[in-house]
């Protein structure tokens, strides 16, 4: 790891990421392989003013063994301590800081079944938590190399030359590999911000997706949708970037207004394991078939875990011609890999991509067409020859992606 490119990398997770306020708590959630760049991220948050950071430290192997020897009762309970850091966490309003680092195959094995019950059984009580500090506090999903990760994407390279590797690509994907990342980031943001505005001032009403592998999907959106990307803002107005790196223009669909087929053009890493060469077929709105050459019975779980994990809760425009898909690299990493073409979501959306959900409830947001579950899985769907065209109220079709990459008007 280079340890200046580290520094100004925890310094662009710390301030353009979370934007870490005088007077916040943070809460940092990795791996205990990265107990060196965590501690660089959290002595970040203190020179920016945070009044206590805390770590949570995660280990696959431990959690492995959780899966393995708890039973299902004892999984499915949320323990009185744990509740009680959710209820502190959705009153302060605490920052969050996620480092992903996870080998992709790392629960390879494990019954998925017991884990998906045990979710289920779990998100009730979750859920209140959840809801509370939805568009309410500052949060952001980045990652650091891991080794296994690592050795996953350069097998020929000795671990150490593997791990460097890996950082050099996440450090140039995250636009942290110059001299002042923070600067380029807020570039980035204000390039992302015009492409919203472009897409908001059409006021669309569907997105057509073709492509020559076998898509041909209609998705129905809100007509107060919004179209989002980069910064974002809390209800009290702090900016944030969810997602470092990110590249994607991004809104959420009508709930149940979706037909047709869609085919992953990468895999998709789910729970620590690998779902490749799939399909999602929608009518009325839902899934109503899926097919995968590996781990289909992960997928129909997955799509099964409530109502809403059957219908789309994102679409998100990424141009072919991207810094991440650039590389060549297949990070089997959704992170990364959903940055690197378009992509679609499985499950919940986001009740901000409303015009107007200031003035609204969750709730309200919800019977206005955002959709609601326990998931919000992202799996890529951007290929070379992707179309896209957004259908306007009065009917005028505007070609928004061609040839994989934005139409040139746009």
């Amino acid at each position: 790891m280079n340890k200046l490119k580290a520094g100004r990398y925890a310094k662009l997770l710390v301030r353009s990421g979370l934007n870490v306020k005088k007077g916040q708590t943070v809460f940092v959630a990795a791996s205990v392989e990265q107990a060196e760049f965590a501690a660089m991220v959290v002595e970040e948050c203190y020179r920016a003013g945070a009044k206590r950071v805390v770590m949570e430290w995660e280990c696959d192997a431990v959690s492995k063994l959780d899966y393995a020897y708890q039973s299902l009762e004892t999984m499915s309970e949320v323990p009185p301590w744990a509740e009680a850091k959710l209820k502190y966490k959705a009153e302060d309003l605490s920052c969050r800081l996620f480092i992903e680092s996870s080998d992709p195959d790392a629960f390879r094995g494990a019954d998925m079944d017991k884990i998906a019950k045990a979710r289920q059984a779990q998100y009730p009580v979750i859920k209140p938590y959840r809801d509370k500090m939805e568009n309410r506090h500052q949060w952001c999903i980045a990652a650091a190399a891991g080794k296994a990760w690592a050795k996953k994407l350069f097998p020929a390279l000795s671990d150490k030359r593997a791990v460097d590797a890996l950082w050099e690509k996440i450090f140039a994907c995250s636009r942290a590999d110059g001299p002042d990342p923070v600067k380029a980031w807020a570039r980035h943001d204000d390039d992302l911000a015009k492409k919203c505005d472009r897409l908001n001032s059409l006021h669309l009403v569907s997105l057509e997706y073709k492509s020559g592998n076998g898509t041909d999907l209609k998705v129905g959106l809100n007509k107060d949708c919004v179209f989002m990307g980069g910064a974002e803002r809390t209800l009290q107005g702090r900016a944030f970037n969810a997602n470092i790196p990110s590249e994607e223009v991004y809104t959420s669909p009508m709930a149940g207004v979706a037909e047709g087929v869609v085919y992953a053009t990468k895999p998709l890493s789910y729970q620590g394991q690998l779902i490749e060469n799939f399909s999602v077929r929608f009518a009325g709105g839902k899934v109503v078939e899926v097919k995968a050459e590996k781990n289909e019975e992960l997928l129909k779980k997955m799509v099964s875990m409530d109502e809403g994990a059957a219908m789309l809760g994102e679409c998100a425009l990424i141009p072919y011609d991207s810094p991440i898909n650039n590389t060549g690299i297949l990070f089997y990493n959704t992170l990364f890999d959903e940055n690197a073409s378009c992509h679609l979501a499985l499950g919940a959306g986001f009740t901000n991509c409303l015009r107007g959900f200031e003035d609204l409830t969750q709730e309200e947001c919800r019977k206005r067409g955002v959709n609601d579950s326990m998931i919000h899985v992202d799996f890529m769907i951007g290929s070379k020859d992707l179309s896209i065209v957004g259908v306007t109220a009065e009917g005028r079709r505007v070609q928004l992606f061609k040839d994989g990459n934005w139409a040139a008007d746009l």
